[in-house]
């Protein structure tokens, strides 16, 4: 039996409208089967990647979608004071369960919120929520009642008390410079279901936190812990980005106190350490584009992706928390590199190495094959562009045949391939945003044939223009430097001197 062949998507829309988008974020990345396939391994296996390819051709799609098929995380990182040595913090990792029964014994510690008008009256008279003259209810910070405009709690009735007047403007003004009266707590008891238990009412705004016998019980468990601070939470991305990151960011830092840490006056160390990209990461992805820029930071990625640890110091020798030191803060990534073919002797030979012996090195593909197949991923590609700009209308579909030619074009134009289209998808990617803006432009409801030939022209590189306009490159410099620029030119010299027919610019 002979298969049916596959309709070319082309003859089943009206425009890309019609375009399924598929929710798989590899399947978006038009073109490269074997990175695709390589990135789902490297996901599976928990294996590093380096793509190597021009830019536009979906590395960064690819490391953005690895994220998307790792499990979510399943620990939480804690940095907890160290009270022998506050300068050197205890690192504490808890599974899920143990992170999340933490979470619930905060919230139980945390009490429960309730209207002023719910709690005992004399709980909230001695809070300063109820005024005793009128019993109407207002902020505690509000030493003078706005309906009855008579003082409220422990300054009623002293209007009838012997220098009343005097002794009740002392207690407002002092009242009104420590943010109101009625006190800040009340214990008390109260009978829940025939037992009598102890409580606390707290202020809490234009709230009152009522601690029950519970979360009075949790509240002396927590502190019975050492204290701590959630360096990694659990509920956290899988996937980290951290091209272009400084070294404070890429490795964390301990940031300054201008007291020195002081037990009394300063803060505390475990509170001012501040976690990394590479910590962040844990269990996750971390990308970096342009790998070769870190330079000599590429030295500390290894390290990490070697030890699966990497300590967190304070890092500005001046500071503060240059004293500072948490070891072995967890960082077990999968490391997604990326850069240009002319970079590859930039990278470090053992971060390669590391990458080699753990995962792959892959190199984008620049074109593919003209075929129907790969004509409809191209027409999705188009699609799924017009939907994540979201500012320009859908393309019709002589348009959108309009921009396929354009793609065979720049296959045989920049790389040499016929019968193939390009991959370099970004540069692809602005002819059809400048199409979408020319539609916008004419107030058109769909982008047409003559929107992408007006984009076309628009999109043309610096350096197609310069050769339209002057013929070559040199013959651009040669009229747009002024005489005193030639003279200084290192272009003018050079070239003067490799061939001596050649009279510089001119």
């Amino acid at each position: 039996m002979v298969e049916k062949e596959k309709e070319h998507l082309l003859a089943t829309i009206e425009s890309t409208t019609d375009v399924p988008i598929p929710s798989d974020p590899l399947k978006r990345v038009i073109g490269q089967d074997h990175a695709v396939e390589i990135a789902r391994l490297s996901a599976r296996q928990h294996r590093h990647l380096l793509l190597v390819g021009p830019p536009g051709t979906g590395k960064s799609m690819i490391g953005q979608a690895l994220g998307f098929y790792l499990p979510k995380p399943r620990q939480e990182v804690h940095v907890v004071h160290n009270p022998q040595n506050p300068e050197r913090p205890f690192i504490e990792v808890l599974t899920e369960d143990e992170a999340l029964a933490m979470d619930a014994g905060r919230s139980v510690a945390s009490g429960e919120l309730l209207p002023p008008e719910n709690v005992p009256r004399k709980v909230a008279e001695q809070l300063g929520y109820l005024c005793q003259n009128c019993g109407a209810y207002s902020q505690p910070e509000d030493a003078v009642c706005p309906k009855c405009e008579k003082r409220k709690g422990s300054q009623a009735g002293m209007e009838n008390q012997p220098f009343g007047d005097l002794l009740g403007n002392v207690i407002e003004v002092t009242l009104n410079q420590l943010g109101g009266g009625g006190k800040k707590s009340v214990k008390t008891t109260r009978t829940l279901n025939g037992k009598e238990e102890v409580v606390v009412y707290e202020r809490a705004g234009d709230k009152i936190k009522l601690m029950d016998q519970k979360a009075l019980e949790k509240i002396r468990q927590i502190e019975k812990v050492s204290p701590r601070k959630v360096l990694i939470p659990l509920k956290r991305k899988n996937f980290i980005l951290a091209t272009g990151a400084s070294e404070t960011e890429l490795l964390g830092d301990v940031r300054h106190d201008p007291y020195g840490g002081h037990p009394q006056l300063g803060t505390p160390p475990y509170e001012r350490v501040v976690a990394g990209s590479i910590h962040e990461a844990h269990e996750g992805v971390m990308f970096i584009d342009e790998l070769p820029h870190l330079g000599a930071l590429q030295h500390y990625i290894l390290t990490a992706m070697q030890e699966r640890h990497f300590p967190i110091t304070g890092r500005h020798p001046q500071s503060a928390g240059a004293s500072v030191k948490v070891d072995k803060v967890p960082c077990d990534f999968i490391f997604v590199g990326a850069c240009n073919i002319q970079d590859l002797p930039h990278i470090l030979s053992p971060l390669r190495s590391r990458i080699v012996g753990s995962g792959y090195e892959v190199l984008m593909d620049i074109s593919m094959k003209e075929t129907k197949e790969n004509a409809d991923l191209l027409v999705q590609f188009f699609a799924q562009e017009i939907e994540m700009d979201r500012r320009i209308p859908h393309a019709s579909v002589a348009a959108v045949k309009e921009l396929l030619k354009e793609a065979k074009r720049r296959a045989q134009v920049v790389d040499g391939k016929k019968a193939s289209f390009t991959l370099r998808l970004r540069e692809l990617g602005g002819v059809v945003r400048t199409a979408g803006d020319m539609a916008v432009l004419e107030k058109a409801t769909l982008i047409e044939p003559e929107h992408v030939r007006q984009a076309i022209k628009r999109c043309k590189s610096a350096e197609e223009q310069i050769k339209e306009r002057y013929g070559s490159y040199y013959g651009g410099l040669a009229r747009d430097i002024t005489g005193a620029q030639k003279s200084q030119s290192p272009y003018n010299y050079w070239e003067s001197h490799i061939n001596d027919d050649f009279k510089g610019y001119e």
